[in-house]
Formats: structure tokens, C-alpha cells, sequence
């Protein structure tokens, strides 16, 4: 649920400086000036596709990774957690290469960034424990049941 939870709020997040890169909101709300700089920046595509994009979808695909993994007929198997894990490292290296092209080549900060580089770490580390407390699989399958972070 925790793991749900941060994807909604780093997904909004994304939304918005989508929508506002799309020039479909007012003023951006950011106090470091540094939003513009790095959304604007080469820094700001990937393949000629927006970032805040890619993390909405990113954030929507581990929103319904972690909610199906709750559902009583997944908790046992280790699929939906396995994606949730694959998801969340894909997203925290894509975040860690922005984040040090936003500090280390744009000398910069943006504050929603930082809400989406905390929730990605975040969600990483839940989703790594998540996958640790997977029981061992032999031949008749699962030992144990699990517990959902």
C-alpha cells in the first residue's frame, strides 16, 4: 500500500509539470527557480520523449504493479512483486541520471524533481524488501505464505 501511495503522489507530480510543460497550467510553482532550467534543458527529454511523461507512466505502471500485488489472489506469487522491483530500479536509475545532470552539469535544484528522486528511492527499498520476503520456490512451489509491505 505504501509502495501505491508514493506512486500517486510522485505520478501527480509528473502530471503536473507535464501539464505544464504543455503549457495547458499558469506559473509553475517553484521556489528554487531550477524547474524551468532543468525541464527545458537537453535534460528534459529521453528519446524525444518528455520526462515528466515517462514518469507518469512509469508511476501509473507501479501504482497498478504494488495494487495488484495486494489482491488476495496475487499474494502468493511472485509476478506482480517481481514487476513492482523491475519497475522501481528502472525508475531509480533513470532518476539518478537526471538528478546528477539537474546538480553536477545544470548546477541546479527543482523541488519536484526531489518529490519524484525521494519516492523512487523510496518505493525502490520497499519493493526490494517486498521481493526479499518472497518465499523460496522449490518443486511444490512456495514454502509460506508472505507479508505485503
Amino acid at each position: 500500500m505504501s509502495v501505491a501511495m508514493l506512486s500517486l503522489i510522485a505520478g501527480l507530480s509528473a502530471v503536473y509539470l507535464h501539464l505544464y510543460k504543455l503549457g495547458r497550467i499558469g506559473p509553475l510553482s517553484c521556489s528554487s527557480g531550477g524547474c524551468e532550467r532543468a525541464m527545458f534543458s537537453r535534460w528534459g527529454w529521453f528519446f524525444g520523449f518528455d520526462v515528466a511523461t515517462i514518469g507518469m507512466l512509469g508511476y501509473a505502471l507501479l501504482l497498478a504493479t504494488s495494487l495488484i500485488s495486494l489482491r488476495p489472489r496475487w499474494q502468493d506469487s511472485s509476478g506482480p512483486v517481481n514487476a513492482t522491483l523491475f519497475l522501481a530500479l528502472s525508475g531509480f536509475v533513470f532518476t539518478l541520471r537526471l538528478k546528477i545532470a539537474e546538480f553536477v552539469i545544470l548546477r541546479t535544484f527543482c523541488p519536484w524533481c526531489a518529490i519524484s528522486a525521494i519516492c523512487i528511492t523510496v518505493i525502490t527499498l520497499l519493493a526490494f524488501f517486498d521481493w526479499r520476503t518472497l518465499p523460496p520456490r522449490g518443486p511444490a512451489g512456495p514454502i509460506s505464505s508472505r507479508r505485503s509491505v
